[in-house]
């Protein structure tokens, strides 16, 4: 447990710690991860620092591999490994995840990259992860999938239990409010209040009892998408969440490995400027409205395929190249390409350190914490 006092009151608010697995972080916050390029091992490693799940985000991470263009596959895996150990000479006490995408054509190599290197915890998600305790097998390498409905951790749940006799380690439940590829559809996204992020982790904390029942432990359920505050962090505690993933305000930080000019499109951004685009690669994604997406709608690229990255992505049909814009929004040339973002970052208006941030929603979730009743025991259980 971790005390912060909630200010105004005087009373002292003791944060639950987030165990995954073998692993424990001081506090129940993970940091999003985000590619291509944004959450790299000098975010991830500061966020560990401070207490919290830092995330390397795995795709596309090897742009800045002089042979990236050439020889894309081997210098992913080469960059990943390397981000890890860097990652964890940054932060030597502190946990370390990677996000994969299922839908990465060398999904499995990347997650098996990442144990290797020794990754406290692998996130999966854009598609179903049925054979990931596979990949992390004989390792300390926590398992844990991304859903958007019980019936996703249901199907995951049954094929782990029969298959592996593995149970996750965690869950992180990922709503509609969230930036970025999403796993909803087009229309639920246009509507999200009918796809509650609220709702939805009820359902799965439900969902996966008989896991916990079976396996004689918790699983804990991590929520996601459209979390913002300390309000938000207390409101999910309470309703029995172990913890919380957000990404977009750690975007907005110094230590944050993108680009000044993404950073500012975070600042620049306004509520009408948050739109859902049709992703090339097949899926419905958040992002910041921009000159680019304006134009790609009228005057489709014609782009050669050098990437081979994602599974669903037709290059014959696709109206602009999703690895070469995110590359270049990465790197500042917005012109060339756009940033994905939640849907509050128009809430965003300053950049701030990852300690001053962290200390920030800690304060603010302490001081709700303080106001609510008694959180449920499944989000809390040691």
């Amino acid at each position: 447990m971790s005390e912060y006092v909630a200010k105004g009151s005087g009373d002292t608010v003791e944060i639950p710690n987030l165990v995954i697995g073998k692993h424990t972080a001081r506090l129940p916050l993970v940091q999003g991860g985000m590619g291509v390029g944004i959450s790299l091992s000098g975010l991830a490693s500061a966020v560990a620092r401070e207490g919290a799940v830092g995330v390397i985000s795995a795709v596309e991470i090897g742009m800045s591999e002089p042979d990236y263009r050439e020889n894309k596959r081997e210098a992913n895996v080469r960059a990943l490994r390397a981000e890890i150990l860097r990652a964890r000479e940054l932060a030597p006490e502190g946990v370390i995840g990677v996000n994969v995408m299922v839908a990465l054509n060398n999904y499995e190599e990347m997650v098996s990259t990442a144990v290797a290197a020794g990754a406290d915890l692998v996130i999966v998600g854009a598609g179903l992860p049925l054979g990931l305790p596979a990949l992390v097998a004989d390792s300390d390498t926590a398992a844990v999938p991304i859903v958007s409905s019980a019936k996703a951790i249901q199907l995951i749940g049954k094929r782990w239990d029969t298959r592996f006799r593995y149970c996750p380690d965690a869950v992180v439940v990922e709503g509609p409010l969230a930036g970025g590829h999403l796993g909803f559809s087009f229309e639920e996204l246009q509507h999200p209040e009918t796809v509650r992020l609220e709702d939805i982790v009820v359902e799965v904390m439900e969902a996966v009892r008989p896991l916990e029942d079976k396996y004689g432990r918790p699983v804990p359920v991590i929520a996601a998408g459209g979390i913002y505050d300390g309000a938000d962090i207390a409101r999910f505690l309470c309703l029995g969440c172990a913890g919380v993933q957000m990404g977009t305000r750690f975007v907005a930080t110094f230590e944050c490995d993108a680009a000044e000019e993404f950073k500012q499109a975070y600042l620049r951004a306004r509520a009408e400027d948050v739109e859902i685009i049709r992703s090339p690669v097949g899926m419905p994604g958040r992002a910041i409205h921009n000159q680019f997406l304006e134009r790609v709608q009228t005057q489709p690229e014609k782009i050669k395929c050098r990437y081979n990255c994602l599974r669903p992505c037709d290059p014959r049909t696709a109206p602009y190249c999703i690895a070469d814009a995110l590359i270049n929004a990465k790197l500042g040339r917005l012109d060339q390409g756009f940033a994905f973002a939640g849907a509050n970052v128009y809430r965003v208006d300053r950049i701030v350190s990852v300690h001053d941030l962290i200390t920030q929603l800690m304060e603010e979730t302490s001081r709700h914490l303080a106001q609510c009743p008694s959180p449920p025991e499944h989000g809390h259980r040691q």
